[in-house]
């Protein structure tokens, strides 16, 4: 696939759409806020590191057109999103029903290991349908087709928006962690915390389920 970039002009539009756009929180945001709380900073940041890896799986099936794919079968939308509705719905049962590890006030759980942490933040974005046609639907709006090589500049779109978005969503990380340490010192929240980050996961899971049936 040969290098080829968009017009500066086509570029500079679509990093100020970008910035935008990932100045909304959706369910991804929320998930590296719920492990950034929970667990500590570098938690939120290797759940962004997953995310976004599975970011750079759905910006080459949109260059490819696999998304495309998606988008015409109900019935493929319809399986990948409940499952990963059902996946977000399993980890906040699982983190109900499992006791903490005993764990200074001071220091987060490492009761999951960060390569299980980027593993799940990896299937929670990659099970997202949504992600997959909203690829489809933006990044091909700021290609200049007179450039050709229309896949190549697809792919260089979507890993400069993976980049935008890792930073964006590291600076959640960083905020969530904060608040996070200050939520640790306080006895009750510890005692609670499975129960409000249990709940929160399996509230994006219903949410993820529930919300936008209607494909566009």
């Amino acid at each position: 696939m040969e290098f080829v970039i968009p017009s500066t002009a086509n570029l500079a539009l679509f990093v100020s759409a970008a910035l935008i756009l990932l100045a909304i929180p959706g369910p991804a945001v929320l998930y590296i806020i719920a492990q950034s709380v929970e667990q500590g900073r570098k938690a939120g940041l290797v759940s962004d590191l997953g995310i976004h890896a599975a970011t750079l799986v759905h910006v080459l099936a949109a260059a490819l057109g696999l998304s495309a794919l998606l988008a015409s079968s109900a019935l493929a939308f319809s399986i990948v999103k409940y499952a990963g509705a059902a996946y977000l719905i399993w980890l906040g049962l699982k983190k109900i029903c499992t006791r903490p590890a005993a764990a200074s006030v001071d220091a987060p759980s490492k009761a999951r290991g960060y390569g299980r942490m980027f593993r799940d933040g990896f299937i929670v974005n990659l099970l997202n349908p949504k992600t997959a046609l909203f690829f489809m639907a933006f990044l091909p709006q700021f290609v200049d087709v007179s450039r050709g090589h229309v896949a190549a500049q697809v792919v260089f779109l979507g890993l400069v928006f993976t980049l935008l978005g890792l930073a964006s969503d590291a600076c959640y990380a960083f905020a969530a962690s904060a608040a996070g340490q200050w939520l640790r010192r306080s006895r009750g929240y510890l005692h609670f915390e499975r129960y409000v980050g249990g709940a929160m996961l399996i509230g994006l899971g219903i949410t993820a389920a529930f919300a936008g049936n209607n494909r566009k």
